[in-house]
């Protein structure tokens, strides 16, 4: 039987997240047929090591964000030789970091928002381009530190005096519309989703993952070339970072003139959540994966890139 180590939990700003991820893949797997460690992750790697002695068989990484999901644990279980789920170390390191991300994004002729890296001091002496804009951290996930500046919104020098994630926040144009978004599982896109927030203002944290906290229209009802458009950047995104297993694609789209409208993609995931609101599942469920074939599906994609 296949022995299969579930790392979650971590030590970024999605640990709860990851916890929640880590449980549910732990009981799908069980649920699949194969013998499962959990491990929750802390800051002692050398604890991490020691539970991974001796070597699993793979190794289902439901970390997010820093260091796990950033090619961090990537390289140690490259160095162990153990496979792994989900994306390698490059992938992973290029996919969380935004402004790397954007340029490959860019050379690969894809879709991306009109933005820049800004010094948090002149982020707090001025706006650093025409409202609204989006005030976001360069590496982190699931919104973590997303802000929205509207026209006649002074809270600018706030979020600058109260940032904590470096001395930079990557500023880009705000895209109206609607929030869509594309997984895709190997070199297949699954479907489009559009996220309908409750709060409605954008996908932040809460909405992700508070029950309740969003909407979700599969398939999206959306101009059949802009459906189109959006299945096809999203594998594109994925072959451009160098991604593997699964991935998952953000887009704006921009119908305020009319369809089709203008496709934007923000960021690609290569971690996608896995709680009881995730949105891979669900597009997983639309092509009639259940929860222990995806998570299984998974383990035997792993691979080992020592």
């Amino acid at each position: 039987m296949t022995r299969v180590a579930v790392l979650y939990g971590g030590i970024s700003a999605e640990r709860e997240v990851s916890l929640s991820s880590g449980l549910q893949v732990v009981s799908a797997l069980r649920e699949a047929g194969f013998d499962v460690d959990p491990i929750e992750v802390g800051a002692d790697l050398g604890a991490l090591i020691a539970a991974l002695t001796p070597r699993p068989d793979v190794v289902f990484n439901a970390l997010h964000g820093r260091f796990g999901e950033d090619g961090a644990i990537q390289g140690v279980l490259d160095w162990l030789a153990i496979p792994y789920t989900h994306s390698g170390v490059r992938a992973s390191a290029l996919a969380m970091d935004k402004v790397a991300a954007k340029a490959l994004f860019a050379s690969a002729g894809l879709p991306i928002a009109r933005g820049r890296m800004v010094p948090i001091d002149e982020l707090e002496a001025a706006d650093p381009m025409p409202l609204p804009y989006v005030i976001k951290p360069a590496n982190e996930g699931s919104s973590v530190g997303v802000e929205i500046i509207r026209h006649g919104d002074n809270r600018r020098a706030e979020v600058a005096r109260a940032w904590r994630f470096g001395g930079e926040a990557m500023v880009e144009e705000f895209i109206p519309g609607r929030e869509l978004t594309v997984a895709v599982m190997g070199d297949r896109p699954l479907a489009v989703t559009e996220i309908l927030a409750d709060a409605g203002v954008f996908y932040d944290y809460e909405s992700k993952y508070a029950a309740g906290g969003s909407r979700h229209v599969i398939p999206a009802d959306l101009h059949p070339d802009a459906y189109a458009r959006a299945m096809d950047v999203a594998l594109a995104a994925h072959r451009a970072i160098g991604c593997r297993g699964a991935t998952r694609c953000d887009f704006r789209y921009d119908d305020t003139a009319g369809e089709p409208g203008r496709l934007v993609l923000l960021e690609i995931n290569t971690q996608p959540g896995l709680t009881p609101t995730s949105l891979l599942p669900e597009q997983a469920a639309h092509h009639g994966y259940s929860f222990p074939r995806l998570c299984a599906w998974m383990v035997e994609n792993a691979q080992c890139r020592a």
